[in-house]
């Protein structure tokens, strides 16, 4: 890998961010401020803020959807990890590969979305979604600039409606953004497909992903794609609370 500056990559004649800035102008979306070190996520994440990624992370500490039911996560701050840290990414240098899971967004349920680098099933760059109530990913048949445009345009409304209840708006809006919503019984089983019936309880979103691969991994037959999205997912309960500080 060529490694280049937090400068160079932050210089392009096209950036993404005037687009996706009148794209998050649109009601229901919350836009967290950049943080301090926003400069040295673009730099671990080695992309140019020409992408969706790359402006996200430099411009925004994440976007929030739903009332904060949907995470997209940028810098980081506020309680949101930032997208280097997530992703396990260190100082770059020539040996660096691109990973093949790349997290770029969390739900309140502990759901995962992620870029396809070659260690999902379906497209290569293709967002994925591990689902809590299946314990499986799904190749969501596009990528990261859709996906963003998709989740603000109303997306969501179809996307969850098997899994909100009555009053969730309100409900969330108590949860912190470092938390998700742990139900029991769980989604995946029987039991949970009520989920108005399901008692609900905030914990470390972390713990709570971590949690869900956990669970997938006990289930026969496993999924290689869950096997292996989960070594490279270890270790989340673990994030910063206030995201990457330098």
């Amino acid at each position: 890998m060529t490694v280049r500056t937090a400068a160079e990559l932050a210089a392009v004649d096209d950036p993404a961010w005037p687009t996706l800035s009148r794209m998050l102008g649109r009601g229901g979306v919350e836009v967290v401020p950049p943080p301090a070190w926003s400069l040295e996520v673009l730099f671990r994440l080695q992309v140019t803020v020409r992408s969706t990624l790359g402006a996200l992370a430099l411009h925004t500490g994440g976007v929030l959807v739903d009332g904060g039911w949907l995470r997209i996560i940028g810098g980081g701050g506020a309680g949101l990890p930032d997208l280097a840290t997530v992703n396990g990414l260190d100082e770059p240098g020539e040996h660096s590969v691109a990973p093949s899971v790349l997290v770029v967004a969390y739900d309140v349920l502990g759901g995962t979305f992620a870029i396809n680098g070659g260690g999902l099933p379906g497209q290569l760059g293709n967002v994925n979604y591990f689902a809590p109530d299946s314990l499986t990913w799904v190749d969501l048949g596009f990528g990261q600039a859709a996906f963003l445009e998709w989740a603000v345009s109303g997306g969501t409304t179809e996307f969850y409606a098997s899994v909100r209840w009555p009053g969730w708006y309100d409900e969330i809006g108590a949860v912190r953004l470092d938390e998700g919503l742990s139900l029991y019984p769980p989604l995946w089983s029987e039991e949970g497909r009520d989920v108005a019936r399901s008692s609900r309880t905030p914990v470390p979103l972390g713990e709570l992903v971590d949690w869900h691969f956990e669970m997938a991994e006990r289930m026969t037959p496993v999924d290689d794609y869950v096997r292996d999205a989960d070594e490279h997912l270890d270790g989340y309960g673990g994030w910063p609370a206030e995201g990457y500080r330098p």
